[in-house]
């Protein structure tokens, strides 16, 4: 028999390094995924969790089919860092911790700024669907440049072998990335194993992929925006400066077209990554830690098993569900000892708590040939929604 890794009696190759075996219905939502129509090759990163659809930290190549249920609602969510050059000790008193803390949750909204951003960048772009361009001229604007919930984070970090501050914020595409996501999936004509998917090649696929691209695009201006904000607070408040040439941005949620060796040589793929991010050789990238657990500025290695990829962050050990009723407010509070964080907040941020993931240590330690760590950091403020 001929090889052919999308015959669906053979399942395409799969490479993990995802340390204990996890959970059988992990293990069994990987293998559907191996299965799915055109995929050729799948790879599972250390941070791997069970997710609707596709497992987080699964990257997995397609010759032809787009699956956009298979990369997350937040399209382009991703990760921004920028040092400045002072200590991280200029946040050491409690007092402008807080104060710090306060500033944050004006000019950096959890949800959406009162008034739209006076932003020409949407004017320059155009979606697939009247109504898509609608969310962009309209309450996508409202949301440029906010942080939203669940585990999206800014924090100010200290580099634990100099001392030096540093910014690091993830965050998405926010409201217009979830319209396109949902925009699409009602288009697809057909299903593998219970995935949407459509042919890359057809007016449906080229439509999802200039959409996809528009969404990441927003992601990172919405990023951008957000570091922005910061580094003004910080020049006003603490008379600290960003340093240039440090300021690194990545997204784990995308479908990309890239090249890479398979069975029968050099490829080009459609690489879909939810909750991966990408490690191609010598490109920077960046994996965050959980609240009370140090991040880390990394090199990617260029694996091809991996596809050129990496963890994307920790990784949850619980659901979050879960976590609420496991976690106490004082065992978050002990976990997070020394970063400041809204006190008030606590009750509602228990399922971020550091238990609530996987340690990010053997995380790092499991993925040693995808990445090389160029920085670790420790979080001094952390600033979340909840």
């Amino acid at each position: 028999m001929t090889f052919s890794p999308s015959d669906p009696l053979l399942p395409a190759p799969l490479h993990r390094w995802w340390g204990p075996t996890p959970p059988d219905r992990v293990v069994a939502s990987i293998e559907r995924t191996r299965r799915l129509d055109d995929v050729q090759h799948v790879a599972v990163m250390p941070d791997v969790h069970l997710a609707h659809g596709v497992c987080v930290g699964t990257v997995f190549a397609t010759a032809r089919r787009l699956y956009p249920g298979a990369v997350g609602g937040d399209l382009g969510c991703g990760m921004a860092a920028l040092g400045f050059d002072a200590d991280a000790e200029v946040l050491a008193p409690g007092a402008v911790g807080r104060d710090v803390l306060m500033r944050l949750s004006r000019v950096v909204p959890i949800q959406r700024h009162a008034a739209p951003l006076p932003v020409a960048w949407g004017g320059r772009r155009r979606l697939s669907d009247s109504r898509l361009d609608r969310v962009l001229h309209g309450e996508a604007l409202h949301q440029l440049g906010t942080l939203g919930g669940g585990n999206h984070f800014l924090e100010l970090q200290r580099d634990t072998a100099d001392n030096r501050l540093w910014l690091m914020v993830h965050s998405g595409s926010r409201g217009l990335g979830q319209a396109v996501s949902r925009h699409h999936l009602t288009r697809c004509a057909g299903r593998s194993r219970g995935l949407h998917v459509l042919d890359a090649a057809s007016p449906a696929g080229r439509a999802f992929w200039h959409d996809l691209r528009v969404a990441r695009a927003w992601a990172r201006l919405n990023r951008w925006w957000m570091v922005q904000a910061v580094v003004w607070l910080l020049r006003d408040r603490l008379g600290v400066e960003p340093l240039p040439g440090t300021f690194v941005q990545c997204d784990h949620n995308h479908i990309r077209r890239e090249w890479h060796v398979g069975p029968g040589g050099l490829n080009q793929w459609y690489i879909h990554r939810k909750g991966a991010a990408p490690a191609h050789a010598g490109r920077r990238g960046l994996i965050p830690g959980s609240m009370g657990t140090p991040s880390y500025h990394v090199v990617g290695r260029g694996h091809a098993g991996a596809l050129c990829s990496s963890a994307h962050g920790a990784g949850r050990a619980m659901s979050r569900s879960e976590a609420r009723r496991v976690v106490s407010t004082g065992g978050l509070r002990r976990a997070i000892a020394g970063v400041h964080v809204n006190p008030k907040q606590l009750s509602r941020l228990r399922e971020e708590a550091p238990q609530a993931y996987k340690g990010i240590g053997k995380v790092m330690r499991y993925q040693r040939e995808l990445v090389r760590v160029e920085r670790e950091l420790e979080p001094v403020l952390s600033y979340k929604g909840g």
